[in-house]
């Protein structure tokens, strides 16, 4: 209970300090509307990046450590699994509500109350807020799939709060 708040926690405030710094957009962007957006969504695309690099080198150290008594996996489904039961457990304290594929390297995670949306599920006027709590976790996906040996591309998008969906895609090679 106590690891739980303390990561929710740890979360909110790494958001928050990501967000409250604005950088300096730099020479050639003018003071004024159009230069403030400009510099505005550079600055939160820093952001959302760091998050995500955050995430990953947790997920790298995390899916290390894991399946240590798992050999080996056999397919890529069977690594998707250990990301919705064992990971999602570890950090998570709960197992992920349902995982879909269409079998061609694209897979959908879904958890029907995530965590760390839960505070703010109060309102529709927080879902624009949504993508910036999840970008940690976007990495953390894809840094167990790559310490797991698969590449991929992970998204997450949220219609209704505390819903969340994270797309995994895994390129065929």
């Amino acid at each position: 209970m106590a690891d739980t708040v303390l990561f929710e926690f740890l979360h909110t405030e790494m958001v928050a300090e990501l967000w409250a710094h604005d950088p300096d957009p730099g020479p050639g962007v003018s003071a004024g509307s159009r230069g403030e957006e400009v510099g505005a969504t550079t600055g939160q695309k820093m952001s959302l990046s760091v998050l995500e690099g955050m995430g990953f080198r947790v997920g790298q150290a995390l899916g290390e450590r894991l399946p240590r008594e798992t050999l080996a996996f056999r397919e890529e489904l069977d690594v998707l699994k250990f990301l919705c039961k064992d990971l999602w457990v570890a950090v998570f304290q709960k197992q992920m509500d349902s995982l879909r594929t269409n079998h061609q390297g694209t897979y959908v995670l879904q958890d029907n109350s995530f965590p760390l949306l839960l505070p703010m599920a109060s309102g529709l006027q927080y879902l624009e807020e949504a993508p910036k709590f999840l970008a940690f976790t976007c990495g953390l996906l894809r840094g167990a799939l790559c310490t797991l040996g698969i590449e991929s591309v992970v998204t997450a998008s949220v219609a209704a709060l505390p819903v969340c969906k994270f797309q995994v895609v895994i390129p065929k090679s």
